[in-house]
C-alpha cells in the first residue's frame, strides 16, 4: 500500500524531504508563501498546493505528515497532526525549547501515531558504518567523544529566520550543535553533567553564532563539541575515542567534502595504527534511508531511531546553557 504525505513547509528541507519519498505519494504541500508550494508541487504529478497548514493536516487522504516549516511552527503543526491521527516526521529540534516539546509530549501520549524527529545525520553511511564498528566492541570502551561542526553563513544570514530568537528559539548551538549532541548521545548515551559557553562573536545578531560544549556521562565519559557559523571554510568531524581504537568521520557531501570513516585501530604494541578508510562520494542518501527507516516503523510498530524523547534530550541540554548565559549576563551587571 502506498503511504499518502503531506508536507508542511516548503523551504530547502521540505525540498530535500520531497525528493526522499519512497513507496509514497506526496499529495499535498503547505507553504505560508503559496507560489513556493505551487513550485514545488509542480514537480510531483497530482500533489497539490495550499498556504493553510491546517487544512492539510486535517484531510482525510493523508497517512503522514512531514513537518518542515520555521522552528516557531513546529511544535504547534505537530499536534494538530497528531490529533488528527497522522503519523509525524518532524525536523529537528522539534521544538524552540525544551518547555514547548514537554507541552507537545505531554498531550501526545495517547496517540497510537509514530512520530519521529529528523535526526538525520544518524542515517548517513558514514555514520551507520561507524555505529556498527561501535557496536561489535571492535572499537573498546568509549573514552571520549571530540566533534566539530560549522559553516560560514552568507550575506544577510543575520537577517534571516534563523538569527531571530522569537522564531528560531536560539542559535547556532540550537541549529547545528543539536545534531552534535544527538550524536554523541547516540554512542555515549545520557549526560548527567553539562557546562559550555555561548557567544556571538562576528554576526551583529541576538541569537549566538558559536557554541562550545563539555558533557559528561555517569560513566565519566566526555564530548567535547563545538558548533559554529564563523567556520568560513565548512567542516564537519565527529571522533569518537575508545580504549581500542578511533573512529573518526569527516564531510558530509557537498560543501562540506567527501563523506569520509577512518577506522585508526589501535596494535598490541602501539605506534602507528593499522588505518582503514570508506568514503562514501555522490548525493547525501540520509535523507531518503531516514524516511525508509520511518516507513518501516510504521508497518512494523516500532518505535523510530530518532524519537521526541531524544530531541528533549538535546534541548534540555541546550536550554541548560541557555540559561547559565543568561544568568551570566544578569551577573554582570
Amino acid at each position: 500500500m502506498v503511504t499518502r504525505v503531506a508536507i508542511i513547509g516548503c523551504g530547502l528541507i521540505g525540498q530535500k524531504r520531497a525528493r526522499a519519498l519512497s513507496d509514497s505519494q506526496l499529495l499535498v504541500v503547505a507553504d505560508t508563501h503559496l507560489a513556493r508550494a505551487q513550485q514545488l508541487a509542480a514537480q510531483f504529478p497530482g500533489c497539490s498546493a495550499s498556504e493553510t497548514w491546517l487544512s492539510v493536516v486535517e484531510r482525510d487522504d493523508i497517512d503522514v505528515i512531514i513537518v518542515a516549516t520555521t522552528n516557531d511552527s513546529l511544535m504547534p503543526v505537530t499536534r494538530a497532526a497528531l490529533a488528527c491521527g497522522k503519523h509525524v516526521l518532524v525536523e529537528k529540534p522539534a521544538a524552540r525549547n525544551a518547555a514547548e516539546l514537554i507541552s507537545l509530549m505531554q498531550t501526545t501520549r495517547q496517540a497510537s501515531s509514530v512520530v519521529k524527529v529528523g535526526f538525520n545525520h544518524r542515517f548517513h553511511p558514514a555514520f551507520q558504518k561507524a555505529r556498527a564498528i561501535f557496536d561489535s566492541g571492535a572499537l573498546g570502551p568509549l573514552m571520549y567523544i571530540r566533534a566539530r561542526y560549522g559553516h560560514g553563513g552568507r550575506l544577510g544570514y543575520e537577517r534571516e529566520w534563523r538569527a531571530d530568537p522569537q522564531i528560531a528559539g536560539g542559535g547556532e548551538l540550537l541549529d547545528q550543535g543539536i545534531h552534535l549532541i544527538d550524536l554523541a548521545r547516540w554512542f555515549a548515551g545520557d549526560f548527567i553533567e553539562t557546562s559550555g559557553h555561548i557567544d556571538t562573536f562576528f554576526w551583529h545578531m541576538p541569537v549566538e553564532d558559536n557554541g562550545f560544549l563539555l558533557l559528561k556521562t555517569a560513566q565519566g565519559q566526555v564530548a567535547w563539541l563545538h558548533a559554529s557559523c564563523t567556520e568560513w571554510k565548512n567542516l564537519f568531524c565527529f571522533e569518537i575515542f575508545g580504549r581500542n581504537g578511533k573512529l573518526q568521520i569527516d564531510g558530509l557531501g557537498g560543501s562540506y567534502g567527501v563523506e569520509r570513516l577512518s577506522f585508526y585501530r589501535m596494535l598490541s604494541q602501539m605506534g602507528p595504527p593499522e588505518t582503514t578508510i570508506w568514503e562514501y562520494p555522490g548525493e547525501d542518501t540520509s535523507w531518503r534511508d531516514e524516511y525508509a527507516h520511518f516507513l518501516r516503523c510504521i508497518r512494523e510498530h516500532q518505535q523510530p531511531d530518532g524519537t521526541l524523547a531524544d530531541a528533549l534530550a538535546a534541548l534540555s541540554i541546550i536550554q541548560g546553557i541557555y540559561d547559565q548565559h543568561t544568568q551570566t549576563l544578569l551577573l554582570k551587571r
